[in-house]
C-alpha cells in the first residue's frame, strides 16, 4: 500500500503519533487535534503494523510502531501527498523543511520528535535530566570513554560522518563496562558532530545489532556517525 492509499485523516493521525511519542488515547486525540482513529482506519493501520492500539480503560491508546516510524521516515523523504489550498501548502513547506533537516543531520524522525531530544543526560541512567548547556558534551568523568569511542569509530568508519553500527563499535571498547559506554554515548548526542540514530529498516537488524543498541529516549539506537571537529 502506498501513502496515496491512506485517507488524509489517517495520514494526519500518523503525523500526530510521531509527536505523541508516548501514545495518545482516542479522547485526547479528539480533544487536542480534532481527530479520531477507530473502526476501519484503526484496523487498517494496526494490520499494516504501523500503529499499535491497546485498550486502556474504555478507550484505545495508540502508539507508532518501529515499522511505523520507519514508514513515516520514508514518506517524509519521498513527500507526503497533501491537499491543495493554504493548509496543504503550509504543511508541504514544513514537511519539506523537516526532510531537508533530517537529511542534512543524518537523523531520523524519532530523533526530531522525541520530547527528550533537547535534554542532556546527567548522572545515572535513571536519574533526572538536565538542560544541556550550549556546546556541552559528556561529563568530565566520561572523557576517557568518549575519546575511546572516537578512536574506535575512526578505526571503523571509511570517512568522517559515515554511519557505523554499534555492534561493530562495542567490541573495540574493552576495559569499559556496558553502563560506562552507554552513559558516554548518551552524553555525546548533543555534540554537533555526533549523531546516534536507529536503523530505519528494522528488518536488516541482526540479533547482535539489537543487543548492541543504546537506549536513548525509550528508543533503541543502532548507528553512530561522528563528523570532523
Amino acid at each position: 500500500m502506498t501513502e496515496k492509499e491512506f485517507q488524509l485523516p489517517e495520514m494526519a493521525v500518523l503525523v500526530v503519533l510521531m509527536a505523541e511519542t508516548e501514545g495518545i488515547s482516542n479522547p485526547e486525540l479528539q480533544e487536542r487535534y480534532g481527530l479520531k482513529l477507530d473502526g476501519k482506519s484503526r484496523k487498517k493501520l494496526n494490520d499494516l503494523k504501523l500503529v499499535e492500539s491497546r485498550k486502556q480503560g474504555r478507550a484505545f491508546v495508540h502508539t507508532l510502531t518501529d515499522h511505523g516510524w520507519a514508514r513515516m521516515g520514508e514518506m517524509i523523504e519521498a513527500g507526503i501527498p497533501l491537499p491543495s489550498g493554504s493548509a496543504g501548502a503550509m504543511c508541504r513547506v514544513l514537511l519539506t523543511g523537516l526532510s531537508r533537516f533530517l537529511t542534512r543531520t543524518g537523523q531520523a524522525p524519532a530523533d526530531f520528535f522525541h520530547p527528550g531530544s533537547d535534554l542532556y543526560p546527567g548522572g545515572d541512567e535513571d536519574g533526572p535530566l538536565e538542560e544541556a548547556p550550549d556546546g556541552a558534551g559528556p561529563p568530565a568523568g566520561e572523557a576517557d570513554v568518549t575519546e575511546r569511542i572516537r578512536a574506535a569509530y575512526a578505526e571503523l568508519a571509511p570517512r568522517p560522518g559515515a554511519r557505523v553500527g554499534l555492534a561493530r563499535l562495542r567490541p573495540l571498547l574493552g576495559g569499559f563496562t556496558r553502563d560506562e559506554v552507554d552513559r558516554a554515548l548518551k552524553g555525546m548526542i548533543h555534540l554537533p558532530e555526533v549523531s546516534i540514530v536507529p536503523e530505519n529498516n528494522q528488518k536488516t537488524l541482526t540479533p547482535e545489532d539489537r543487543a548492541a543498541a543504546v537506549v536513548i529516549g525509550d528508543q533503541d539506537k543502532h548507528l553512530i556517525s561522528i563528523g570532523a571537529r
